[in-house]
């Protein structure tokens, strides 16, 4: 098997027959599967499975995995598939493709069933482990976790959906050597997953990441454009690139990461999604309140799997140049309410990680915790072992306002034992009042039981609060497990991005 071509496999063969008359007749034929079908890959657990490929026209084949098998039949342009149903957690087995008749044979070896993760976004996703905290002593206990399962897909910006991927690293057991260029958060949230369920050998629940990521990619290059065709508010984002000739293949143009790095595996069953992205389209937060839900809802229809899991990271604080500093702060915005209004999401705020100066905070390891908490909470809650406590997965979220004389009450979700002030400070910081003329000003702001009452001696008639509202924001208000306030407006004021549509 050559690993530069990695999983395109394709096996020819040979069988001469006698014949009493011309002697001998060859015949030949192909099997080839697309390049996520490997050695030491993982499917989904409990699962009907979608194994296709290509073979000669007509040609029958047999497929066996976990001692059951289907047949197929390769049709006039050569294309095949069956569907496999897959066991619980456990493995390793084989997964055989056979040519009937005596024809070659495709094996893929040292196959885990467990659970699949896409991982996906820009330059946070793409940060790799050897770029984290802690480096060498993370990659060096990346040994201990055999049963997790590494894919990557190579960067590929495409005009055309693609049926197989253009390239890719191929899945890997974890170890030293194949973690360290891997994504970073990716590795830390299966880490934390196969952690919490399993042994000392990490047997219990295997865990297959594919980390489908790139620096520097806007949210509508890997969102298809058919979906944004019927989104009224994105119309004038897609006559923009229309109109622009000169970047046919740009990683930015939207679709076109879809079509080359998501579009090749919406046959593969998965179990969920978690998303790191948005750093590229700051600056436009109105828009990305409709494009990221659009992003949300494309991907579910054509993965077919229903309202699957789809958990991301609302972004760090970073001061961006030449940018308003509310630039930021309606990004944040748009992942509050995109959390708000679409099904099955949940997000991670990461307020508290990183400094001002980094665009790419190397504490992964937190992220990939929390995003981990989500998971477990909700898609392993009945799997945790006898005694486990189901996690805190979410900092607090804003909930109601009320006014009462000068101040606003504040009501938050996802407070649990209490609201707290972080890092033993004196004072609750970031918020902001306003009155009836718009005008926001620092707050005093107070922790009243599983309520924050926000005031100024400036503002007599307070009307609404922002919290966190600067890209610089750095806010201390967390719920009993640590985990940090979202940022947030009670008001519907015009944002600053209101009408930038690229």
């Amino acid at each position: 098997m050559n690993p530069q071509n990695l999983k395109r496999i394709t096996v020819a063969w040979a069988c001469y027959i006698a014949a009493s008359l011309d002697g001998a007749a060859v015949l030949h034929a192909d099997i080839s599967l697309p390049k996520i079908f490997s050695d030491h890959m993982v499917l989904q657990r409990d699962s009907r499975v979608r194994v296709w490929g290509t073979a000669d026209p007509g040609q029958q084949l047999t497929v066996k995995f976990s001692g059951k098998e289907c047949k197929a039949t390769a049709s006039t342009e050569g294309e095949w598939s069956v569907n496999i149903t897959t066991p619980g957690a456990g493995g390793p087995f084989e997964l055989e493709v056979t040519a009937d008749g005596g024809g070659p044979k495709v094996v893929f070896s040292d196959v885990l069933v467990g659970d699949v993760w896409l991982c996906s976004g820009q330059d946070n996703m793409e940060l790799k482990v050897s770029e984290s905290l802690n480096a060498q002593t993370e990659i060096e206990q990346s040994k201990n976790f055999p049963y997790i399962r590494l894919f990557a897909v190579g960067d590929h910006a495409t005009a055309q959906p693609l049926s197989d991927f253009h390239k890719v690293v191929p899945w890997s057991v974890c170890s030293p050597e194949t973690v360290k260029d891997f994504s970073a958060t990716a590795y830390f949230f299966g880490r934390e997953i196969s952690r919490q369920l399993s042994g000392e050998d990490h047997r219990c629940v295997p865990i297959g990441l594919i980390d489908a990521s790139w620096g520097g990619t806007v949210c509508e290059a890997w969102t298809s454009r058919e979906s944004m065709e019927n989104v009224s508010q994105l119309v004038p984002l897609l006559k923009h690139w229309d109109e622009t000739a000169n970047q046919l293949t740009s990683p930015n143009r939207p679709g076109l990461l879809y079509n080359g790095m998501i579009a090749p595996i919406t046959r593969f069953p998965i179990r969920g999604i978690i998303w790191y992205q948005g750093e590229a389209n700051v600056e436009r937060g109105a828009q990305y309140a409709t494009l990221f839900p659009t992003l949300i809802k494309d991907w579910r229809k054509n993965f077919g799997l229903g309202e699957i899991p789809f958990y991301f990271v609302q972004l760090a604080p970073y001061r961006y140049n030449q940018k308003s500093a509310e630039s930021l702060a309606e990004i944040w915005d748009a992942q509050l309410n995109t959390l708000k209004s679409v099904p099955n999401t949940r997000m991670v705020v990461t307020t508290d990680i990183g400094n001002l100066l980094e665009l790419n905070p190397k504490n992964k390891q937190e992220v990939g915790r929390r995003l981990a908490l989500a998971a477990l909470a909700d898609v392993y809650a009945g799997q945790l072992p006898t005694g486990t406590e189901k996690p805190g997965y979410s900092g607090p979220i804003y909930d109601t306002m009320s006014i009462d004389q000068d101040r606003i009450r504040i009501t938050f979700k996802h407070v649990h034992d209490g609201l707290r002030i972080a890092n033993d400070d004196p004072e609750l910081t970031c918020f902001l009042i306003c009155g009836e003329d718009k005008k926001f000003v620092p707050a005093v702001a107070k922790i009243d039981g599983q309520r924050v009452e926000v005031s100024s001696p400036e503002v007599k008639n307070p009307i609404h609060v922002r919290f966190a509202w600067s890209d610089t924001a750095q806010p201390n208000l967390v719920n009993s497990d640590g985990l940090p306030a979202s940022p947030f407006r009670t008001d519907d004021f015009t944002l600053i991005s209101e009408g930038r549509d690229f």
